[in-house]
């Protein structure tokens, strides 16, 4: 099915299942557990062996020699795994890092060895005997260094996303009688899900199965075969449960990879999980930025000319792209964005939650704010007033929906806006500081192509096949409503069956683009069944309808189930797009109201209540939804005042490489939060006219809580993250 125009009135509509808030169906197996994860599928892999990956302990150099013997005579090893026997390996599509080091060594902790044996402390214990002699390299490590040397540069591969201009911005900001010239940087950060990255690899002659943690199956099937060189189809990959990823868990990374090798030269089943002070050296992260912005605008508060230059650094050259929320935000007719990428011997940095938008926020509207006050404007009303209902770089262009307005006003007058001193530091609770900021949000609202199988039984039961995955975000719950808002059945009659490749390709999990996208696939799917439903009960006409576990149609009505009863019927389609994401500027937009308290002696600083607003299309399960948005305020909280993985310049390794000192919050951090969303629909994203919001509630939150932390102190801190040792010396001197 192909979808190229505006959703008309479809079956969706009804919203007998769909927009209900509705218990996640996985729930019971989760906290039951009954919900096998990657590192658990044991009783479908008898005999595995235990895999234990070493990884390099420099950053930058090669391997001079590997000695392997004191491991190989260590109890219960059966092989080890190094570049010298792996034989040729290559690397994915998606990730720029090789997942096995030799000769040659590209980041810290990149995989050099994997030492199986029977158990895992036998396989732990070996690893501890192999020795590795290096020749240490010279190596970049400093963001800041490698910009101010010239060394951030414009990726060589043309991309007209790295740099746009309209108008002319420098003469329209020199001319600009209130202007905002600030930088602002945001650091490196970690995914730090609870689940790490765990794979069972077994060899069945040359067709290989991956039980593993992984947000996109197909990309794990077409990477894997890449890496290795064997074909697609001789290729599975299960993932049923992932316990988080956040854009980390892209595709397949060294655990597989290496549990792969592992397998087939030992000749068993082999488990792998990336030891805890491994993930965050061995995998991906998200950048650091530099980023610089300019505004101008006249004294009506209309910004004229808006600028945006931003600065990361990566083992390859993709930039985060960290002014994608500046093209789109605001209006302005004069504006110019660039992102600039220096190369450094760090662990590859790549998509974490909303990537582009999530840093690019930080910085944005922390300005937005800071220019809010030099022309003596509510924060709040100076977005309004610079609002846009079409693509400011292309404004042929309009929004498909935005009510970023709508958000703004119901947000300040849910929240108390009003009662908000634009007199910072000039509230007080006892010995806190008490301070109220906002942010706006965006996010786009992509679509990627799905297909899924849908089954009708013999008792009526509905079962949907698809290889879309679910890494906590509640997939198997939506595409149950939506094969049962579609068959006209109870929730209770649909089975879901996700993550195996084995099933038709779903969009995976990432971007924002899984549920409007599956969804999409599972619907194309039910239209396909249900014609053949209709047909095999003889009814021919355009006005069947499916309700109640029965199809009706011209008077007449049948059970539902009577179309399979002589055998099970099955639907199968894949959902395509045509242009409208060309067409329409396609995207998510939220307001985000926080308050903090800041300890006046100490410099601590509490957040004591927060408040997101969201147009996000239809929300297919309002109780899963406010969960992903919490979720992300949660996550924005984080990066506002803690999460920072601190580099060692000097021997280029992330040196808080474990949950003891990568800090995110915990219940005591994060107190009530509350999430509205606005009754609204789109037809232009899909068939149930519905976007994602699994990023949306982290884009623009630790903005919003910076702005909170001045208003409170009085301090602008532009340095991520606002910890207490950045407010100490400037806190206002009266603590009584």
């Amino acid at each position: 099915m192909k979808f190229d125009t505006p959703a008309r009135q479809n079956p969706i509509d009804r919203l007998k299942v769909v927009g209900k808030p509705t218990e996640r169906i996985d729930g019971p197996l989760k906290t039951t557990g009954r919900a096998s994860y990657a590192y658990e599928h044991h009783q479908e892999v008898p005999n595995a062996a235990y895999g234990y990956i070493v990884g390099a302990g420099i950053a930058k150099g090669r391997i001079a020699s590997i000695d392997l013997s004191k491991a190989r005579a260590a109890p219960g090893v059966l092989g080890i795994v190094t570049a010298e026997n792996a034989g040729k390996i290559d690397k994915g599509a998606f990730y720029v890092a090789r997942p096995l080091a030799g000769p040659e060594v590209d980041h810290y902790h990149q995989a050099v060895a994997i030492v199986v044996a029977e158990t895992f402390e036998q396989a732990r214990a070996a690893a501890q005997l192999v020795k590795v002699r290096y020749a240490r390299g010279k190596g970049s490590f400093d963001l800041a260094a490698a910009r101010a040397r010239g060394a951030a540069k414009r990726p060589a591969k043309p991309n007209p996303e790295l740099a746009s201009s309209t108008g002319d911005f420098a003469a329209a900001f020199a001319a600009a009688p209130v202007k905002l010239d600030a930088t602002y940087t945001t650091p490196d950060q970690s995914h730090a899900m609870m689940e790490p990255h765990a794979t069972i690899a077994s060899w069945d002659g040359e067709r290989l199965t991956l039980w593993t943690a992984i947000q996109l199956v197909t990309w794990g099937v077409r990477d894997m075969a890449k890496t290795l060189g064997i074909a697609p189809e001789n290729i599975r990959v299960v993932a049923p449960y992932i316990g988080g990823g956040f854009g980390g868990k892209g595709s397949i990374m060294s655990d597989a990879v290496m549990a792969a090798l592992a397998a087939k030269q030992v000749g068993r089943p082999v488990k792998v999980t990336l030891q805890r002070a491994l993930m965050a050296n061995n995998t991906t992260h998200r950048a650091a930025t530099i980023q610089r912005i300019r505004i101008g605008a006249g004294r009506d508060g209309r910004i004229t000319a808006i600028g945006h230059d931003s600065w990361s650094g990566n083992l390859g050259d993709g930039p985060e792209t960290a002014t994608a929320p500046t093209r789109l935000l605001y209006a302005g007719a004069n504006r110019m964005t660039k992102l600039s990428v220096a190369h450094l011997d760090l662990p590859e940095a790549n998509a974490m939650r909303a990537p582009g938008e999530t840093p690019g926020m930080m910085a944005l509207e922390i300005a937005m704010d800071e220019m809010a006050e030099k022309l003596g404007l509510d924060p709040v009303e100076f977005r309004i007033l610079n609002d846009t209902q079409v693509d400011p770089e292309s404004p042929e262009v309009p929004f498909s929906t935005r009510r970023l307005i709508e958000c703004l006003r119901l947000g300040a007058e849910r929240f108390g806006w009003n009662a908000r001193s634009a007199k910072p530091a000039s509230r007080r609770d006892g010995r806190w500081l008490v301070g109220i900021g906002m942010a706006a949000g965006i996010r786009g609202a992509p679509t990627v192509k799905s297909a899924a199988r849908v089954r009708l039984g013999r008792s009526g039961d509905v079962t949907v096949e698809t290889d879309m995955t679910d890494i906590g975000t509640g997939s198997y719950t939506i595409l149950a409503q939506t094969a049962a808002e579609m068959l006209g059945v109870g929730i209770d009659r649909v089975t879901v069956r996700l993550g195996d490749s084995d099933h038709p390709d779903g969009a995976g999990s990432g971007g924002q683009f899984g549920a409007a996208s599956s969804t999409a696939g599972v619907y194309a799917a039910c239209v396909k069944l249900r014609e053949k439903i209709a047909q095999q009960l003889g009814f021919n006409g355009a006005n069947v309808e499916f309700v109640g576990g029965r199809v009706r149609a011209d008077g007449a009505s049948r059970p539902l189930r009577d179309a399979a009863a002589n055998g099970e019927l099955s639907g199968e389609d894949t959902m395509e797009y045509g242009d409208l994401d060309k067409r329409y500027a396609q995207q998510t937009f939220a307001a985000h109201y926080v308050e903090v308290g800041v300890d006046a002696a100490t410099g601590e600083i509490r957040i004591r209540r927060m408040l997101a607003v969201c147009a996000a299309g239809r929300i297919i399960n309002p109780l899963a939804a406010r969960s992903q948005i919490i979720g992300g305020m949660t996550m924005g909280a984080g990066a506002a005042l803690m999460e920072e993985l601190a580099v060692d310049k000097r021997l280029g390794f992330f040196v808080n490489h474990d949950l003891a000192g990568y800090e995110v919050p915990v219940h005591a951090d994060i107190p009530h939060q509350d999430v509205i969303f606005l009754d609204e629909v789109d037809p232009t994203a899909g068939p149930l006219k519905a976007k994602g919001v699994g990023e949306l509630g982290i884009s623009g939150v630790p903005a919003a809580i910076a702005n909170a932390v001045y208003n409170a102190t009085g301090i602008r801190v532009r340095e991520y993250p606002i910890t207490l040792d950045k407010l100490l010396d400037r806190l206002p001197a009266d603590v009584s």
